[in-house]
């Protein structure tokens, strides 16, 4: 089956030989976040000597900590067509990724349930999935952990945040998520997105989770920008 429909390359899209996830020559272009980094959202620091990214030390976000596994600029033509393009199958690379590389930090902090970020349900079945559904579930398979697909519900379509600057990201996702089922036990959430710009996606969900009970809440994307 892989010679008739042979798997893509997730960074170059191109066709990959039986067994092979990723072109050889792909692999350099990757750029992972390094230390030192954010203690609070993860974005990559200039200096040993600091300890937050300017955004982190000027605002309070509502969620404990972050990760993310690639610097944007070196993986964004793959998001974009694993997020609009239907490469579904790039969750399965990218799960392993963040397991193999992230895998000890993740399990330091004992997530109970990983969250994907909703998608309203009209958006979610124009485009057929949504892609950090899969992913997360791609994540929870290589560490086992348990995804919890419907805990949320994003009640109401959003502008998309790419089209507004900081304080209309905030009014334009107020009150979008609520939970739908919740179950007490879980004290430590994940929640799951493919990009962290602003963090106002996971301080906005962060936000439901703390009303409910949630005591710890992390959140992992596959990238993020540089300050």
């Amino acid at each position: 089956m892989d010679w008739i429909y042979p798997a893509r390359c997730p960074v170059c899209d191109g066709v990959l030989l039986p067994g092979e996830e990723i072109c050889e020559e792909c692999i350099p272009r990757l750029r992972y976040v390094a230390d030192p980094r954010c203690c609070k959202c993860g974005k990559p620091l200039q200096t040993d000597e600091a300890e937050y990214c300017h955004d982190c030390m000027g605002g309070n976000h509502i969620y404990d900590s972050g990760l993310a596994l690639y610097e944007y600029e070196s993986i964004k033509d793959s998001l974009y067509r694993f997020k609009y393009k239907g490469r579904c199958e790039y969750a399965g690379f990218y799960g392993k990724e963040i397991a193999k590389r992230l895998g000890g930090r993740i399990a330091s902090w004992h997530p109970d349930a990983l969250l994907p970020v909703p998608m309203y349900k009209r958006k979610e079945r124009m485009r057929g999935y949504n892609q950090a559904g899969l992913l997360a579930e791609s994540i929870g398979a290589a560490l086992h952990i348990p995804v919890r697909q419907n805990l949320m519900v994003r009640q109401r379509q959003t502008v998309p945040m790419k089209e507004l600057d900081q304080a209309r990201r905030q009014i334009n996702l107020k009150k979008a998520f609520i939970i739908r089922q919740f179950d007490v036990k879980l004290k430590c959430i994940i929640i799951i997105d493919d990009i962290y710009t602003t963090g106002s996606t996971m301080d906005e969900l962060a936000k439901v989770l703390r009303s409910a009970g949630v005591s710890r809440i992390h959140f992992l994307t596959l990238a993020i920008g540089r300050l």
